[in-house]
C-alpha cells in the first residue's frame, strides 16, 4: 500500500492552500488599511491632491523596476528565499512611511511607497507560483478564490482605518502597529508555503540559465497576448478604484456615502465572483470564461457609462464587477502551465499590469478633467475588447509527446506490426481534440 505518501502531499498542500489564503488576505488589508488613511496622511505632510498623486506614482515605478526581474529571480533563487526577503521588504516599508508620516517628511513616505511597490511586484510572482501550484496539486481550479480573499482583506482593511479614524488613532502609530502584524502575520503563515516551495522543480531553481529563461519570455507572443488581458483586468479594476464614487458624485448627483455604496456593489459583485465562479472554468473552460468575462465588463461599464440614474448605474457596477473577478486569476493559471517556464511568464504578464497601474490614472484624469469621469471610464472599453479578441491564448497549452524511439525493433512476426507503438507527431502538433484559436 502507498497511500501514507500520498496523504502526506495531500495535508502538506491543504496546510500551504490555507495558510496562502490567508497571506491573501493580509496583502488586502495592508493595502487598504493604510491607503484609507490618505486624507490624514496628505493632511500630516501638507500635501495638494497633485503632489499626493505624485507620492503615490512612486509606488507604481517601484513596481514596475523590480516586476520584470521578479521572475529571473525566482527562477534563480526559489521561491522560499524571495518569500523570506519580501516579508524584510514589506516591514522596512511600512517602518519608513510610519517615521516618513510621525515626521512629516514626503522623502521618507515616498521612500516607503516605492519600497512597498518594489517588494510588492517581488512578491507577486511567487505568491502567483506557488497558487497555481496548488491548484494544480488539488486538481480543480481554486486560484480564483486565493484573489477572493485579498479583496476581503481589502474589505477588512477599509474597515480598520475606518475605525483608527474615528477613534482618533493617529495615522503614524496605525502604520507603526502594521509593521508588528504584518511581519508576525508572515512568519507564522509562510512556512507551509515555504516547506512546498522547497520542493525541487526540473529546470526552474538554481539554472544558470534562469534569468535568460525569464527575459525570453518577452518574445512569447502568447505571453505578451496574455499579457494584454492583463492590462484590460487590470485597468478595468483599478480605474473602479480610482473614479467610481467620484464619477457618482460628479455625474451622478449621489452624495459621497452612496458612491461609497455603489463602489461597495463594485467590490462585493467581484469578490463573491472570485468564490462562487471557479466551478464554471472547470464546466466551460478557461477561454469560454475569459471571453464572458470581457463580455460581461463590456455590457457593465456601458450600462454603468450611459445609465440616466443611480439604479441602473448599480445595476451595470454589479455587472462590471463579476466580469472583472477572474480574469486576472485566470491569466496567471494560464501563464502558469509549463511549471518549468512559468517563473518568467507570471513576471511578464504582471508587468503588463504595473504599466496600466501608471498609464491609467493620468490618462482618465485628464479626459475626466476635459470631458467627465463616466466619459473617461468608457475609455476602459477599449482594452476590453482586445482582452476579449485575445482571450483564445489562455487555452491550456498541449504536453509535448515523448520523443519516438531512435531504433525502433523489428516485429518478430506479422501480427507485431499491428502492436507496434505509433510514432508520435512532432512537438508542437495541436491536440486535436482542442478548437484551434
Amino acid at each position: 500500500m502507498t497511500h501514507a505518501p500520498d496523504a502526506t502531499i495531500a495535508a502538506q498542500t491543504s496546510r500551504a492552500r490555507w495558510a496562502l489564503v490567508s497571506l491573501f488576505a493580509l496583502l488586502g488589508l495592508m493595502m487598504s488599511s493604510w491607503l484609507s488613511r490618505l486624507p490624514s496622511i496628505r493632511a500630516g505632510l501638507g500635501l495638494t491632491e497633485g503632489l499626493l498623486g505624485l507620492v503615490l506614482v512612486v509606488g507604481s515605478v517601484g513596481s514596475l523596476l523590480v516586476v520584470a526581474a521578479a521572475g529571473p529571480l525566482v527562477e534563480r533563487f526559489g521561491s522560499a528565499r524571495i518569500l523570506h526577503v519580501s516579508t524584510v521588504g514589506f516591514g522596512t516599508a511600512l517602518t519608513l512611511l510610519a517615521l516618513g508620516v510621525q515626521l512629516g517628511s514626503v522623502p521618507l513616505v515616498a521612500a516607503g511607497i516605492f519600497l512597498n511597490g518594489a517588494t510588492w511586484a517581488l512578491n507577486n510572482v511567487p505568491f502567483n507560483l506557488e497558487s497555481a501550484a496548488i491548484e494544480r496539486a488539488v486538481g480543480r481550479t481554486i486560484l480564483p478564490q486565493f484573489h477572493a480573499f485579498f479583496s476581503v482583506g481589502a474589505l477588512a482593511g477599509t474597515g480598520v482605518g475606518a475605525a483608527c479614524s474615528a477613534l482618533g488613532v493617529p495615522a503614524a502609530a496605525q502604520l507603526g502597529a502594521s509593521v508588528l502584524v504584518v511581519v508576525a502575520w508572515r512568519v507564522l503563515a509562510l512556512p507551509p508555503v515555504v516547506a512546498r516551495a522547497s520542493v525541487p522543480v526540473a529546470g526552474r531553481v538554481g539554472d544558470k540559465r534562469a534569468a535568460r529563461t525569464g527575459l525570453a519570455a518577452w518574445r512569447e507572443p502568447r505571453t505578451l497576448l496574455l499579457g494584454v488581458v492583463v492590462l484590460a483586468a487590470s485597468m478595468s479594476e483599478g480605474s473602479a478604484n480610482d473614479w467610481l464614487s467620484i464619477a457618482v458624485v460628479d455625474d451622478l448627483g449621489g452624495s459621497e456615502a452612496v458612491g461609497a455604496v455603489v463602489f461597495g456593489v463594485f467590490l462585493g459583485s467581484m469578490t463573491a465572483f472570485r468564490l462562487a465562479g471557479a466551478g464554471l472554468v472547470d464546466r466551460w473552460g478557461r477561454v469560454a470564461v475569459l471571453r464572458g468575462s470581457a463580455l460581461v465588463s463590456i455590457l457593465g461599464l456601458t450600462t454603468f457609462g450611459l445609465a440616466p440614474g443611480i439604479a441602473v448605474a448599480a445595476v451595470g457596477v454589479a455587472l462590471w464587477g463579476f466580469g472583472a473577478a477572474l480574469a486576472y486569476p485566470l491569466v496567471i493559471a494560464a501563464a502558469s502551465d509549463d511549471p518549468v517556464r512559468a517563473a518568467g511568464r507570471v513576471s511578464v504578464v504582471s508587468a503588463f499590469a504595473s504599466i496600466a497601474s501608471i498609464a491609467a490614472p493620468p490618462l482618465l484624469g485628464f479626459v475626466a478633467e476635459h470631458l467627465t469621469t463616466r466619459a473617461a471610464l468608457m475609455l476602459v472599453l477599449v482594452p476590453l475588447v482586445a482582452a476579449l479578441l485575445a482571450a483564445g491564448r489562455a487555452r491550456p497549452l498541449v504536453p509535448e509527446p515523448a520523443p519516438a524511439p531512435l531504433v525502433p525493433a523489428p516485429p518478430s512476426s506479422p501480427e507485431d506490426d499491428d502492436r507496434r507503438t505509433p510514432v508520435p507527431a512532432p512537438a508542437g502538433t495541436h491536440d486535436p481534440k482542442e478548437p484551434l484559436s
